[in-house]
């Protein structure tokens, strides 16, 4: 029997504020990504909850959609900006966010920039508002600093296993006929890059986070048997490699996913830099709409 919505957001909520807490006191120049993801997704379950995705570690132009591989090397350069974005769930009620880390100087500014955003488009969020209205607020506030949002990213709408819903929070004014309605939850999510950047982001060739799609297809038994024990340990949210290592030991494993890949039994989510290579910086709340605004479930 499912617990109450609610309550498992809030809880989702609980959980992701005190790791976004104890995540910002930790200097990550110099640590290894695999550290950072593994040291992210295993305190989600300490504390009673499951990683909705894993754990996002994007640096300097690299915006979404990078996580560790297996035995990842990669490490935090000196001077770089980090975003660090994590989800979690509680019988599959999700609770989104991310901070931005940075020692270098020259980079403050931008995550300052990010945050201001943030909290501009909070402002805006209430019953029966456009979503473009909040999409403007974010606009006004990295201009404001002299920055620019990124144009193709957005926050996003979520339900009960279901990271992207439907409806979408611009970071940029649009002219968009959707409207906040009260019960409603979403991740806000304002993404920032210079101003002599593309001001977007492009797919690139590597992808290290996939999402169940469908078991139709899956010809081998080992294809089908493989499908089958991803639907059934993450249904249709987003998984890494990392969380099969238990599978990825066997000898055809790679060959086995890759025809499942082809075949569209998984998708996977390409990693998204900058289109001209710039710095990003991102900040991120999960909110729930009330009947006179909303309600901050990850600060």
């Amino acid at each position: 029997m499912s617990l109450d919505p609610l309550d498992c957001y809030l809880k989702a909520g609980r959980i992701a504020s005190q790791i976004r807490r104890e995540m910002r006191q930790v200097r990550l120049e110099g640590e290894s990504v695999l550290a950072i993801c593994t040291r992210v997704e295993e305190r989600i379950r300490q504390l009673g909850g499951a990683p909705a995705f894993p754990c996002n570690v994007g640096i300097n132009e690299v915006a979404a959609h990078y996580t560790a591989r297996l035995e990842d090397a990669t490490t935090v350069p000196a001077g770089s900006i980090v975003k660090v974005d994590f989800g979690v769930a509680v019988d599959g009620y999700i609770a989104d966010t991310a901070y931005s880390y940075t020692a270098n100087p020259q980079l403050l500014t931008m995550v300052a920039a990010s945050k201001e955003a943030l909290a501009q488009a909070i402002r805006a969020f209430k019953p029966g508002s456009r979503l473009g209205e909040v999409g403007a607020a974010i606009h006004r506030a990295v201009q404001g600093f002299g920055f620019q949002p990124i144009q193709n990213l957005s926050g996003h709408k979520m339900e009960r296993y279901t990271l992207h819903a439907g409806k979408s929070v611009p970071n940029v004014a649009a002219d968009t006929g959707g409207r906040l309605e009260p019960g409603e939850v979403y991740a806000i999510e304002p993404f920032v890059t210079t101003l002599d950047g593309a001001g977007r982001v492009v797919e690139g060739a590597d992808a290290y986070i996939y999402r169940f799609v469908k078991e139709k297809g899956a010809r081998s038994s080992g294809e089908k048997d493989l499908v089958r024990e991803i639907r059934e340990r993450f249904r249709t949210l987003p998984f890494t490699v990392r969380w099969l290592a238990d599978r990825a030991v066997e000898k055809n494993f790679h060959a086995v996913f890759e025809r499942l890949l082809s075949a569209g039994n998984v998708e996977a989510y390409p990693v998204l830099r900058e289109g001209w290579g710039r710095p990003v910086a991102q900040s991120e709340h999960t909110v729930v709409v009330t009947e006179s605004g909303c309600r901050v479930l990850t600060a």
